[in-house]
This record gives C-alpha cells, sequence and structure tokens, in this order.
C-alpha cells in the first residue's frame, strides 16, 4: 500500500457571514507529533480554539492559509469563492502535498491527488487542524474589522446574520466589506 508522505487537510470558515473574507486553512500533520484536543473548531471554546491553534503551528509540519476577498465573492458566488481560497491555501504551503482531503462534498484541482469528507472536520485529525486555523484566523480578522467599522458588532458575531448585525445593517447601511450578492445586504443598499 502507498503511504502518502505529506497529506493535507483543508477546511474554510466564512461561507455563511454577510461580511469579510472567506478564509481556507491547509495543514499537514507531523505523524509522529502528536497534538491532543483536535475537534472540529465550531465544538471549541474560543479560548481553547486559540490554544490549538499556537499547538498546531508549532507542530504541524507546515501550515498555510488562504482567502477569497468579498469582491471575489461577489463576482463568483460564495462556493467558488470558497473553492478558490482552499486551492490558495494549498498553493500556499512551503511543502507540496501529494494528496489533499477536504472538508464538504466537493474538492477543487489542487494538482495533485485530493478527496472530500463530509463532516470532515469531525472525522479528521488533519481537517479538524485546519478547521481550527481558518476559524482563529477570521475570528481575529473579524475583531480588527470591527475597530475600523464600528457600529455594526463584527468583533461579536463575525458577520454572520445575526438580529444585531441586521439592526446595524438597517441604520448604518452596507459598508465596504459587506457583500452585496448576499440578500440581507443587496436588499438594504441605497438604490
Amino acid at each position: 500500500m502507498y503511504a502518502r508522505e505529506y497529506f493535507a487537510g483543508v477546511d474554510e470558515v466564512g461561507r455563511g457571514p454577510l461580511a469579510g473574507a472567506v478564509v481556507a486553512a491547509a495543514v499537514i500533520l507531523d505523524p509522529f507529533v502528536s497534538v491532543d484536543g483536535l475537534r472540529d473548531s465550531k465544538k471549541l471554546s474560543a479560548r481553547r480554539r486559540e490554544e490549538l491553534d499556537a499547538e498546531i503551528k508549532c507542530k504541524a509540519l507546515c501550515w498555510a492559509l488562504g482567502r477569497a476577498e468579498v469582491n471575489e465573492i461577489d463576482e463568483i458566488n460564495i462556493l467558488q469563492a470558497s473553492l478558490l481560497a482552499m486551492v490558495r491555501a494549498v498553493d500556499n504551503l512551503p511543502v507540496k502535498p501529494d494528496y489533499v482531503m477536504v472538508d464538504g462534498n466537493r474538492t477543487p484541482d489542487f494538482g495533485c491527488e485530493s478527496d472530500w469528507l463530509v463532516k470532515g472536520d469531525d472525522k479528521l485529525d488533519v481537517i479538524m487542524a485546519a478547521s481550527i486555523i481558518a476559524k482563529v484566523s477570521r475570528d481575529r480578522e473579524m475583531k480588527q474589522l470591527d475597530q475600523q467599522y464600528p457600529g455594526y458588532g463584527l468583533a461579536r458575531h463575525k458577520g454572520y446574520p445575526t438580529r444585531m448585525h441586521l439592526q446595524a445593517l438597517d441604520e448604518l447601511g452596507p459598508c465596504e466589506i459587506h457583500r452585496k450578492s448576499f440578500a440581507p445586504v443587496r436588499d438594504r443598499l441605497v438604490s
């Protein structure tokens, strides 16, 4: 049986929000160094995600981020932007993987063998690690954007369509980091 030397896991975060980029992470774990406590990032506290993020980055063979910006999301749609962010994450890895496993039900062309796994972020360590790195990175970015664009509550809801965010959109209108192709934003644009 062929053993894959460089096996990367990929996951993205930020498909559902109304604001900000979609961020993907690619990780190649060291098969001889374990990271205890890996789980789907959504099932971890923010504090535990931060701790694991640092540990993964320290112990992994390598990791990288990829992203698709708001204008790309509006141009090509969120699914295609998510796939683009994944490809960029893998392309940014300092070590070229010979196999990539993606969380979800489809995989873009990474230029190597790849496959997908539904709920992979809850089943496969390397995808769990990617899930954590992507989530921590995007959450940090949303906290920074909250400083640049006060009033929307981005640090709190991370751009998701909460009641608070929708009320802020009603009061302030969309800003440049909002996805204008998403109905709740598009419906609030001034004609």
